[in-house]
């Protein structure tokens, strides 16, 4: 073994650094990453699903699950097992291209700093084995072979020279290379052949049809076969039943890729996220600012899987399976089977509800029980509605309204159904509704009782979040920051699509009921919030649940005129547009690598996603230095959600987060009784978050600095401590400004205050 690790640092060190020469050091950083491989990939895919018939379009389906299994699987887990050093962290005379593009840039390593070796070995130093790039393009090159013979004279020397540029540039050995080109060729392999297996068995019982024209995948070539003759009804049922049976397919796909996507440490956790986590360690009836059932979803998953961030996360993704599961069978039962995919399709090109299937905040768990009392309700207020579908709905209703309050709007959306459609006011000298709403009733009982015991603090919460404390004031300030907000984050083209729905449904006649009552379900919620816009600034997630109900009238009211081309195109942009748009979103750092250049973090939609493990660190280290001076010492954080983060990242303080925190918000003074400390947070509510009572202690306080605020990479100016520091501490002094870093990033800085003496 040693004979051929010897040989293996022999190799790389010749092919490193004896072959080194100008036309190399231009060359080998471009090969291993440039501006042109992304737009190239995806002009390359767009040509073969728009002209390449079939075969095309199961090519660039085996291609893209290939990649996907190699590089999220295989290569991901061997990494992370293996644990090797990279030839930069132990080979100090390797040479390292420390930039791509036009300009590369290679330094020695042995001549770096402290500074620049520390930032090296961080991050994905020991992560060596196998290589994900000569894996990858192994993979590509063999599924690309299956099916166009003539690629492997392009590909298969593309394949090897980007190997070998990932050995020139330093960042991994020969062996690395080898292994990754074999697991690479094998994970395409398996693949492509277990797909062909499962379409010639399992295929002929799902999807028989299809199968039928198409008998194998590697031979994507219409065979010459006559259906069987079916009466029309029958043929029409199993062609629903195949595109049933594919929208299970593509929701397991997703749930898997969900799963997958919150457990690689692509992003860390929101500070809600982790401010809400701490309220799953002090499980109660109710919380300062929202229901229980946030806490309960994130005990349910940190139970499961641990305080990690899949365990925080984990109820989100299984919420969005659940909601498209029951939008699927609703669909397939009201509408078609085939316009039930079309909606999974479409509400996973919406950036809105895509977030929410990843994030877990109160989000996705009030639109999947909107969805579920809108879809019970739907059948309670038909003709054939019973009592038993209003108690459902009821139900749904209660457990909505113990995830959000605003589920109460689902309430005014069953009423305009009531005056929009007078049919179904039939239901309304029944029980039915009645016990719905008693059920609703019975589920306010616990926000009541807790609310009752904290002197309303929620009650004024939520009117001075939404600023129903106020005079209402006419302005247009808010109102086209509103709708541009939305305009992104629900897809333009879909935007677009469910507002013209919206508008254009009301010159059919006869109107049809369930475009009516799609159309109540997500009116109220989204008119209420463009009123509000009026007055004050609106949340672009406000809107969330109506989402849901928009998006399905869209699909419905677009269904007959599917055969025409232009909707189909439309269509079409819009899954493409917003699917193009969140693999970017899913990780930025594309961005840089498309662009050239790193996007600013200030501009970076995942910065608040990223970075506070370092910042935790930071602090820990800081921490220990105030500790060892000999008072008890803990933190002070500008916010309850830098609280939260805190505590999660911070190892002693995660463990202290139900008994004694180790990091605090700062409290501030009641204007109305500055004798007592105004209550802003679910903290202020609980006895032993009360730093105060830690007379003599030292503390570090710690404020968030946007990036943005500084000038050349170099620090901000600092700003003077709050007011309620200098109140309760016998001195304050500055102990510099620190840098929180994602991937050698700068995101923002940190400015810490030593504070001694708590009086």
């Amino acid at each position: 073994m040693s004979g051929l690790l010897s040989l293996d640092s022999s190799l790389f060190q010749w092919l490193n650094q004896s072959l080194a020469n100008p036309l190399f050091d231009h060359a080998m950083p471009w090969l291993s990453g440039n501006a042109l491989f992304v737009p190239g990939v995806v002009l390359v895919a767009a040509w073969l699903l728009i002209k390449g018939g079939a075969r095309g379009r199961v090519c660039v389906l085996f291609i893209a699950l290939a990649v996907g299994f190699n590089d999220g699987v295989v290569c991901n887990t061997l990494k992370h097992a293996l644990a090797r050093p990279r030839p930069y962290v132990t080979v100090d005379t390797a040479r390292l291209a420390t930039s791509q593009g036009l300009h590369p840039k290679f330094v020695v390593v042995g001549e770096l700093d402290a500074a620049g070796r520390a930032r090296l070995n961080s991050g994905g130093a020991f992560r060596s084995l196998p290589s994900s790039h000569a894996a990858n393009w192994a993979a590509a090159a063999f599924a690309a072979f299956v099916f166009y013979r003539r690629s492997a004279r392009f590909l298969v020397p593309l394949a090897f020279l980007v190997g070998s540029s990932r050995i020139y540039n330093g960042m991994h050995y020969p062996s690395d290379v080898l292994a990754g080109w074999a697991l690479g060729a094998g994970s395409a392999a398996f693949v492509v052949f277990a797909l062909e297996w499962l379409w010639t068995g399992a295929g002929k019982k799902f999807f028989p049809l299809w199968q039928q024209g198409f008998p194998s995948l590697l031979q994507p070539v219409e065979a010459m076969l006559a259906h069987p003759v079916l009466p029309e009804r029958e043929l029409t049922a199993q062609r629903d039943l195949q595109w049933l049976h594919l929208g299970y397919l593509l929701i397991a796909a997703l749930l898997a890729f969900r799963l997958w996507y919150i457990g690689a440490g692509i992003i860390g956790l929101t500070d809600d996220e982790a401010y809400q986590w701490t309220w799953s360690k002090h499980l109660a009836l109710s919380f300062y600012s929202k229901p229980f059932m946030i806490a309960l979803a994130q005990w349910t998953g940190t139970t499961l899987w641990g305080d990690t961030e899949f365990g925080v996360r984990f109820c989100s993704p299984v919420c969005a399976a659940l909601l498209s599961v029951l939008l699927l069978r609703f669909f397939a039962r009201e509408v078609s089977a085939g316009a039930g995919l079309a909606l999974l399709l479409t509400a996973s090109a919406t950036p809105l509800l895509v977030v929410g299937s990843t994030v877990m905040t109160v989000d996705p768990l009030n639109v999947l029980f909107w969805t579920a009392a809108m879809i019970t309700g739907w059948r309670a207020v038909g003709a054939a509605g019973r009592t038993r579908d209003w108690l459902w709905t009821g139900l749904w209703l209660g457990l909505g309204f113990l995830s959000k309050y605003t589920t109460l709007l689902q309430v005014t959306s069953f009423a305009l159904f009531f005056v929009l459609w007078p049919p179904a006011r039939r239901h309304l000298r029944r029980p039915g509704p009645g016990l719905a709403l008693l059920i609703l009733a019975l589920a306010t009982l616990p926000v009541v009782i807790w609310n009752a015991q904290h002197d309303w603090v929620t009650v004024r919460h939520v009117a001075e979040d939404g600023r129903l404390d106020r005079k209402f004031v006419f302005t247009l300030k808010y109102l086209g920051e509103f709708i541009g907000m939305e305009f992104g984050l629900l897809n333009p083209v879909f935007f677009v699509g469910f507002t013209w729905a919206a508008v254009a449904m009301w010159k059919r006649k006869p109107r049809r009921p369930l475009e009516v009552y799609l159309f109540s379900m997500g009116a109220t919620t989204f008119g209420l919030y463009l009123v509000q816009s009026l007055h004050a600034r609106v949340l672009p997630n406000w809107i969330a649940p109506a989402v849901v109900p928009f998006l399905g009238l869209m699909v419905v009211f677009w269904r007959e005129r599917w055969p025409e081309w232009t909707v189909r195109r439309t269509w079409f942009w819009g899954v493409g547009v917003g699917v193009v748009a969140l693999v970017l979103l899913a990780d930025t750092r594309l961005i840089g690598r498309i662009a050239g250049r790193e996007l600013p973090p200030d501009n970076d939609p995942l910065r608040r996603a990223r970075g506070w493990n370092d910042a935790a660190n930071t602090v820990r280290g800081l921490h220990a230095k105030l500790a060892a001076e000999g008072p008890p010492a803990f933190v002070l954080a500008g916010h309850y959600g830098l609280t939260g983060l805190l505590t999660f990242y911070w190892p002693e303080a995660h463990a202290g987060v139900s008994g004694q925190p180790l990091v605090y918000p700062l409290r501030s003074p009641d204007p109305q009784d500055p004798t007592r400390a105004k209550v802003g947070n679910q903290f202020d509510l609980w006895p032993n978050y009360d730093y105060r009572l830690r007379k003599g202690a030292n503390a570090l306080f710690i404020q968030p600095r946007r990036l943005s605020a500084s000038r050349d990479g170099q620090p901000p100016p600092p700003e003077a401590p709050p007011g309620e520091l200098l109140r309760d501490f016998a001195s304050v002094q500055a102990a510099g400004i620190y840098p929180v870093q994602f991937k050698g990033q700068t995101l923002r800085w940190i400015q810490v205050y030593e504070c001694r003496g708590l009086r």
